[in-house]
């Protein structure tokens, strides 16, 4: 067991090591060949932070733990809204960028939709899989297109986020190095965290997917863990929201679409993902809206909700896997009652702040 814990630690590790060598030098490399901040703080840092995931589902098909790779994304779309928006929320109150609103959640949202379209048959199959990666070229194209009619000044910000030069970088073989040793660490880590999540499912008497629901979901999102909550840290609070909903659509067109591929014959879903957890990542989705219409920001106690949720989506899942004698009594205190107080809480909050701004 102890070995199963070193390796999913050492895996975690190489996959934050790798996203990061990733990140830098290919943002580095395509600022050498003269491609704007701009573009590369849309398409390769918003991408690389989502490379654990891409690494562990692609790693996970190819390996035939088809549950594990859907997991892993479901999940890790669950945890990014409701944990990282949460804590970062609650570090301080984050601001809601009006592009968000108007087209980057929709385009999640849709995402997700097409997701549920597309599983609810049991199987995400190969020209599925391929239009969803279709999907992720044309909405990158549209990035790169809209932001040559940004400002000077926008430009300038994400100037000022893309790393600074040092001497040791500067030339391309270096970038180019970065890059490799990050695909490589990518791809170990990957290989560690699969096998010691399968191994933590075993020794558990849990399934592959209550795993990586949970513990895979959480340690393949450190990337946007940290770009969050740092970004909250320093103010730059419309970056910590961007980077959530930007994953959280990569995941989606990304992962599972590479994912799908990898597997050969099409991607299976699991039953208990079809039924269950498949429906609470939409639903989560689709709450994005009301919280981030409400005065363009999402208030602390907001994100103390969205933390408690998340807490109360993972005690369901082990009570679940365990068949515990108190989940009948938790499912109805969740349904009859919690859920539906959160809805008119948030719709009351959210037509307060909107009649306030009128």
């Amino acid at each position: 067991m102890l070995a199963n814990v070193a390796f999913f630690t050492l895996g975690l590790f190489a996959l934050v090591a790798g996203a990061r060598s990733l990140v830098r030098g290919a943002s580095k490399l395509a600022l050498s060949l003269g491609i704007s901040p701009l573009v590369v703080g849309l398409t390769v840092v918003s991408m690389g932070t989502s490379a654990p995931e891409l690494a562990v589902s692609v790693g996970a098909a190819l390996d035939g733990r088809t549950d594990l790779a859907v997991g892993n994304v479901v999940g890790s779309n669950i945890f990014n809204v409701l944990f990282i928006l949460g804590l970062s929320a609650l570090i301080a109150p984050l601001v809601v960028n009006a592009q968000l609103i108007r087209q980057e959640v929709p385009i999640m949202i849709g995402a997700s939709l097409l997701l549920a379209a597309f599983a609810v048959d049991g199987r995400i199959g190969r020209f599925e899989s391929a239009l969803l990666l279709a999907l992720l070229v044309a909405y990158t194209v549209f990035l790169v297109v809209q932001s040559r009619r940004e400002t000077q000044a926008t430009r300038d910000e994400y100037a000022e986020s893309m790393p600074h030069d040092r001497a040791w970088d500067r030339h391309w073989a270096a970038q180019a190095g970065l890059v490799v040793a990050g695909l490589l660490l990518l791809v170990l880590g990957s290989n560690w965290l699969v096998d010691a999540a399968v191994a933590f499912a075993r020794a558990f008497g849990v399934s592959e997917l209550v795993i990586a629901l949970t513990i895979v979901a959480a340690g393949t999102s450190m990337p946007e863990v940290a770009t969050s909550v740092m970004a909250a840290l320093k103010g730059e609070r419309d970056i910590a929201v961007g980077n959530v909903v930007g994953s959280n659509t990569f995941n989606i067109l990304g992962c599972l679409g590479a994912s799908g591929l990898a597997a050969g014959g099409g991607l299976p879903v699991p039953a208990a993902a079809l039924a269950f957890d498949l429906w609470v990542m939409l639903a989560v989705a689709f709450a994005c809206l009301p919280v981030f219409l409400s005065g363009r920001e999402i208030a602390r106690w907001e994100g103390g909700l969205f933390v408690g949720y998340y807490f109360a989506y993972t005690a369901f899942l082990v009570l679940a896997a365990r068949q515990h004698q108190v989940l009948p009594a938790f499912s109805a205190a969740m349904l009859s009652f919690v859920v539906p107080l959160t809805i008119v809480t948030l719709l009351v909050s959210m037509l307060r702040k909107q009649r306030a701004a009128r």
